[in-house]
């Protein structure tokens, strides 16, 4: 990848920047906050907010961004984490080191009269010690995840372009576990094969692979981490969970079964139910669909073979792993619009919760219907189709 590729695949362009602040902008306005703290962290999959307002990918510890209602954006970063990360990186030019991130955003907000302050990622990402800081001082600190990830839902045509690009790093990668596919080899043998060309591709660590499995036929319902010890038999059922981001930091996931020999006869009915699951999802993720229509027409014909969903059946997706919405039971109130980025992966049970199938389709939200991301079909593999 040449040196102008790897700048247009890492720094948006100015137009862009300008549309996410605006669209940010336009919901604080809305919320009645006067800023917004961006928290982001590194553990996998909760980077991606500060990815999205500043272009600091970040390697080690946590940052923050803190983005006025009125005036230039600030990235913080804790005093211990300075050599920490490329700080050139970003397009905020105003940067500072705190000891404690908090106390410098509390300070700041006393100084510029800041009454309402919105944190994305309150509840999971910002560090207990920021927020003591922060709750310290006379602001009001509120939550604003849904805020966030409303605003940045939708994707424009140059996100969509690193979405689809990802997305074919993913593909690439599950065909390069099929071609390493063979019994004999371990769980993680054969992750590595995927892995090792995700890394290549420029994803570095922005990967969260797990993996399905069992024997004769059937895979067990707890995710786990790939076995690095027992070989893998004819007749086991793999379903490897490939989630990564590639070097332009949007997220996408894709999972299909890996198996040389049968099927159980229960994991074929669960199997036949699935293909109905792609079609409704296909035919539903159109504009102006609301994400419980979506749900309830993916779970109908798992239900309808009397089996409960293990896992949610999809959620929105960009820089950061997983975004609000939720497709799900209850959000009959979410409207999905034209280029959301939707992951949809039903995890069905069987019904002595012995068992499990698990298959991911990155989709984007058309406007008559759902365009799914991979064009691989719902089918198994035995390795010989590489």
């Amino acid at each position: 990848m040449d040196a102008t590729t790897l700048r247009r695949v890492t720094m948006p362009s100015t137009a862009e920047i300008e549309r996410r602040y605006r669209k940010l902008r336009e919901a604080m306005e809305h919320a009645g906050v006067d800023a917004l703290v961006v928290t982001g962290t590194e553990y996998t999959g909760f980077e991606g907010g500060i990815r999205y307002v500043s272009g600091f990918r970040i390697v080690h510890r946590y940052t923050y961004v803190v983005l006025p209602l009125d005036g230039e954006p600030v990235s913080l970063f804790p005093a211990e984490a300075r050599w920490v990360g490329v700080h050139a990186e970003p397009w905020i030019e105003r940067q500072e080191f705190p000891q404690v991130p908090g106390d410098w955003i509390r300070e700041e907000a006393e100084k510029r009269g800041w009454r309402r302050i919105g944190v994305y990622g309150l509840d999971f990402v910002m560090p207990v010690r920021d927020y003591r800081a922060l709750s310290a001082g006379d602001v009001e600190l509120v939550p604003f995840d849904q805020e966030f990830d409303t605003a940045r839902a939708v994707k424009s045509d140059e996100e969509l372009e690193l979405v689809r690009d990802s997305l074919a790093i993913n593909e690439e990668g599950f065909w390069a576990l099929v071609r390493a596919y063979e019994p004999g080899r371990t769980e993680s043998e054969l992750m590595a094969a995927a892995e090792a060309l995700f890394v290549e591709r420029g994803t570095g660590r922005r990967t969260m692979n797990m993996v399905l499995s069992g024997r004769g036929g059937s895979a067990e319902p707890e995710f786990k981490i790939p076995d690095h010890q027992r070989p893998v038999e004819p007749d086991d059922l793999l379903l490897y969970s490939l989630e990564i981001a590639g070097p332009g930091g949007y997220w996408t996931e894709f999972a299909r079964p890996l198996i040389r020999g049968e099927l159980s006869a229960e994991s074929r009915r669960m199997f036949d139910a699935y293909h109905a699951c792609f079609e409704a999802a296909t035919r539903t993720l159109r504009d102006g669909a609301t994400a419980q229509d979506v749900h309830r027409a993916v779970a109908e014909p798992l239900e309808d073979e009397g089996y409960p969903l293990g896992h949610v059946t999809g959620h929105s997706i960009g820089t950061t792993m997983i975004e609000f919405p939720r497709i799900g039971e209850g959000e009959e109130s979410t409207v999905l619009r034209e280029n959301m980025i939707i992951s949809i992966h039903p995890h069905v049970i069987s019904t002595d919760g012995q068992s499990c199938l698990y298959m991911q389709e990155t989709f984007r939200v058309g406007r008559d219907g759902g365009e799914a991301l991979s064009g691989v079909p719902i089918t198994t593999f035995d390795g010989t189709e590489a």
